[in-house]
């Protein structure tokens, strides 16, 4: 493994414990026992390794997903990676896309250009798990657009602090990606 791949690591390590909002290099190269020039030499600045991260906190989101057995159906699998959601890593690495979109770093280069490759990489994980649990390929790509989306908003809900309440609009989400299945 090369040094810059060892300080990705680490980086992103660091990133998904603490977050990705009010991330400086001097205080953060500290935190990982290298110096702020170390990181410009091997990213170059600060959003070229603030892309870096968020690219490789997709890659561990996507290996997750890729990770999780086939579930009996496609209800039991919507059930399931919404359970993997609260766990890590997809929670924390979640929590840093948000944290990258709601900063507004989507929205221009270097970040736009792997946010769209980085979905396209999550699609596909999701898409491979779904037809593994019994999605049809014909269909499996208008039951991710619906999954994803509205897990990802089930993620994010901050006005129900009740778990249970949100397992049953995700089950019911399952249930609508099952009879979409066919």
């Amino acid at each position: 493994m090369s040094r810059r791949d060892e300080l990705l690591d680490e980086v992103t390590d660091h990133v998904l414990a603490h977050g990705l909002i009010g991330l400086t290099l001097r205080p953060l190269a500290a935190a990982i026992g290298t110096s702020d020039r170390m990181l410009i030499y091997h990213f170059g600045n600060r959003d070229a390794l603030v892309s870096a991260v968020v690219a490789h906190a997709g890659d561990r989101s996507v290996a997750a997903v890729r990770a999780l057995p086939p579930a009996r159906n496609v209800r039991a699998a919507v059930n399931a990676l919404w359970a993997a959601y609260g766990e890590e890593p997809l929670n924390s690495c979640l929590d840093v896309y948000v944290q990258a979109a709601a900063t507004g770093l989507f929205g221009s280069e270097p970040y736009l250009s792997e946010a769209r490759a980085s979905n396209q990489r999550w699609s596909v994980a999701l898409q491979d798990y779904l037809v593994r649990s019994g999605a049809p390929t014909r269909r499996v790509g208008r039951i991710v657009t619906l999954v994803d989306s509205a897990l990802f908003g089930f993620h994010l809900d901050l006005a129900t602090d009740r778990p249970d309440e949100l397992a049953r609009g995700v089950d019911d989400l399952a249930r609508a990606a099952q009879s979409l299945a066919g």
